[in-house]
């Protein structure tokens, strides 16, 4: 926090009406003595506000915040009705789909066609490919404007997030039950919550955010590997959640946790609302790993496993 400024008395004030010429010069030499000390305090307050200055602020030279975490931020790209991870090679065989991230995302996609692509992240190193299903306002398209993809270390133990390994490239991971039941249905893990608005309880099921309001959608991706299979048969098994604060004997290899961040320009009666899957506990996530190996490896060893918030660059 910077130093509150010094609180000068008004220059009336020091000199009074009625006083003779050297309690005048006297007050006058007070008032300048305290206006001396406002500009070092004042360029002391730019300091530690400026960072495109030259002089370092006093937030750089603080400890790094103690979060295993770095991001990308990968805006909506395109509409389709595909899924290269359920219907691999079947254009049109699935709901509409929001892809963030790699622009060629499509029902062809492999490895070497992300590679190939474009991408919208910020780091634009980061070439995979993001998708949910689309949410509907009264039957229209509606992309969110939020689109931030946490990787984190959170939900194990530190002695277990220093040996956190880079997630394999290629790597293809599906969280959430599209043909979930209902609210009560455990495989349904995403939240629903409004933008600044903690007095809306967070559900499965869309809420009733406040007007100004934006809705929000939550979802955390498993974070133990077993160590073998990019993918699996059901597109889940070959990945699980932590438990006890540790992976499970049968998927020992802990990976950072993808955290996906959705928040939507509308609010209001969530009656309005539906994704292409159905309600809001159909909410889903597929993720397919095109991260540069060396990348992802520098971003775990610097952010995750020494437990420090890095930012897009993967730096603290």
């Amino acid at each position: 926090m910077s130093p509150t400024p010094p609180r000068f008395p008004p220059l009336r004030r020091v000199l009074g009406r009625r006083r003779g010429p050297g309690v005048v010069l006297a007050a006058l030499g007070l008032a300048l003595s305290l206006l001396s000390i406002g500009p070092a305090s004042a360029r002391a307050d730019l300091r530690a506000t400026d960072t495109a200055g030259a002089t370092s602020s006093p937030r750089s030279a603080q400890a790094p915040v103690r979060v295993a975490e770095f991001v990308a931020e990968c805006p909506f790209t395109h509409r389709l009705p595909d899924d290269p991870i359920v219907f691999p090679g079947l254009p049109g065989a699935s709901h509409m789909h929001s892809f963030f991230g790699n622009d060629s995302t499509n029902a062809r996609t492999d490895l070497a066609a992300l590679q190939r692509g474009r991408t919208s992240c910020s780091p634009t190193v980061d070439l995979s490919s993001y998708w949910t299903p689309t949410l509907y306002d009264n039957g229209k398209e509606v992309e969110p404007t939020g689109t931030t993809f946490y990787y984190l270390g959170e939900g194990v133990r530190d002695d277990v997030i220093a040996t956190i390994k880079p997630l394999p490239l290629g790597l293809r991971i599906v969280a959430g039950n599209a043909k979930a039941t209902g609210v009560g249905d455990p495989t349904s893990i995403a939240r629903w919550s409004c933008l600044h608005h903690g007095e809306v309880n967070p559900s499965k099921d869309f809420v009733n955010c406040p007007a100004g309001s934006m809705l929000e959608s939550y979802l955390d991706f498993p974070q133990c590997w077993n160590g073998k299979d990019l993918d699996s048969p059901d597109h889940k098994s070959h990945m699980a959640y932590p438990v006890g604060g540790q992976c499970p004997a049968t998927h020992p290899v802990a990976v950072p946790k993808l955290r996906q961040v959705l928040r939507y320009p509308v609010s209001g009666d969530p009656g309005r609302f539906k994704l292409a899957s159905g309600a809001g506990y159909t909410m889903h996530g597929d993720f397919f790993n095109a991260w540069p190996e060396d990348e992802m490896a520098r971003r775990v060893r610097d952010c995750i496993n020494v437990i420090i918030k890095c930012g897009a660059d993967g730096r603290p």
